[in-house]
């Protein structure tokens, strides 16, 4: 699982592959792609697997039991990172000498780490297709790429601090050929003309490849397994699912590192409304208030663990450790959903499967990040808990986490998923 995992996310440079990686798993598992414009004309069936996928980046997966059901058990965690996503117009000439493009940020980054290292060009190109524009998702699968430090010869006092200025110091190199464009390398790799390229969502991404290290290889190494780690868990939750009375559901959700507010994010209808069609196949109309009363949702995304140069910064008495299992995360201020009903749950779960369990919480004196859960619980009422993985150096470029942690986690959510 552990190599299938540095595959999958390799395979995962953005939001778009993530989700179209994730369609080949559950499809090679039986489950059955359906538009959201199909399900207005044809009913998910009893007995059936199902996955519907939103704006090419989002997507939600269904096991329905054969006999009419008491509620929902979801899964849901998100499927992109930070990253540098390419403008409009992006190519930049210098000195007649250079070609760079013009980049802007997505989500909290650490910008140094983006610093000297091989990045590609991965995301979706919308090309021109008879009456309907057509999308392509597009990995130039090449070392396109870096933005390079500035010597310390011209900076003296780096070491002392620095204030990246995105717009300047973060703009990639792109050729040594200032009449070389990005959107001509696009077309050729789609085998289209330039003009056929209508627009495209296209990121920068770390190219180096995910691995084992530490004394007895207990550690991972890897770009984005926050939040891919959990995407993998659920996928194969998913597979190893044996629905009886409550109905499996996996979502992934894009745009978790920017709010969710998008039609594609944890905030949207999405989920309320593929809900809403599980319920219409089983026959029955009424709103879906009594069917989520007996719901729950756990809201799966990374979590801090405590960093052993500076101890000092985890909480005092709720600080996770890699490889010492699943992490339930509170917040006193509503930004995790966990509360005690929600804890005692997950509790009982992690005590069934024989899985370890630890706690996360902010320092008092630290401000901490939000996830999906509590956006999700606004569009669907249902008690929920917030879980995650244990890492370090989250949202940096390369981050790292426990080789043993995940296991546990697929082992947690398949049980619940089938309880």
């Amino acid at each position: 699982n552990k190599m299938d995992l540095l595959t999958f996310i390799e395979n995962s440079p953005t939001a778009y592959q993530a989700v179209g990686e994730s369609a080949k798993i559950l499809e090679q598992n039986g489950y059955l792609p359906i538009t959201e414009r199909d399900l207005g004309n044809q009913q998910m069936k009893p007995g059936g697997k199902y996955f519907v996928i939103r704006n090419d980046s989002s997507l939600i997966a269904v096991s329905m039991p054969k006999e009419k059901v008491k509620g929902f058990h979801i899964v849901a965690s998100h499927c992109d990172s930070p990253a540098f996503k390419i403008k409009e117009n992006p190519d930049i000439t210098v000195e007649n000498n250079y070609r760079k493009l013009n980049v802007e940020k997505y989500g909290g980054m650490i910008l140094s780490t983006w610093l000297d290292r091989p990045l590609g060009v991965a995301g979706r190109v919308i090309v021109k297709s008879g009456e309907k524009p057509k999308t392509r998702l597009l990995d130039l699968k090449r070392d396109y790429c870096v933005i390079p430090n500035l010597a310390i010869h011209f900076n003296r006092e780096i070491n002392k601090g620095y204030e990246y200025n995105p717009q300047i110091d973060m703009l990639p190199l792109f050729a040594g050929n200032p009449q070389k464009s990005l959107v001509d390398e696009v077309a050729k790799e789609l085998g289209v003309e330039k003009e056929e390229i209508l627009d495209y969502d296209l990121f920068l991404y770390n190219r180096e490849k995910g691995r084992l290290f530490g004394c007895d290889n207990e550690f991972i190494l890897s770009p984005r397994l926050d939040d891919l780690q959990c995407v993998y868990a659920s996928l194969q939750a998913m597979i190893g699912v044996k629905p009886k009375e409550y109905v499996p559901v996996c979502a992934i959700f894009d745009n978790e590192e920017v709010g969710s507010r998008t039609r594609q994010g944890a905030d949207s209808d999405f989920l309320r409304n593929i809900l809403q069609k599980v319920v219409r196949g089983y026959g029955a109309d009424e709103e879906l208030t009594g069917i989520l009363a007996e719901s729950f949702l756990l809201s799966a995304d990374n979590a801090h663990a405590l960093h052993p140069n500076h101890p000092e910064k985890s909480d005092l008495t709720n600080k996770p450790y890699l490889n010492k299992g699943i992490v339930l995360k509170y917040n006193g201020d509503a930004r995790y959903t966990t509360d005690a009903y929600s804890a005692a749950v997950v509790r009982e779960l992690c005590k069934e499967a024989g899985i370890p369990l630890q706690i996360f919480a902010n320092r008092s004196d630290i401000a901490g990040g939000s996830t999906l859960g509590n956006l999700l619980v606004s569009q669907v009422s249902v008690p929920a808990a917030d879980v995650g993985l244990a890492q370090l150096a989250m949202h940096s470029a390369m981050e790292t986490a426990g080789a043993h942690d995940m296991e546990d986690m697929i082992n947690m959510m398949t049980l619940f998923l089938s309880k």
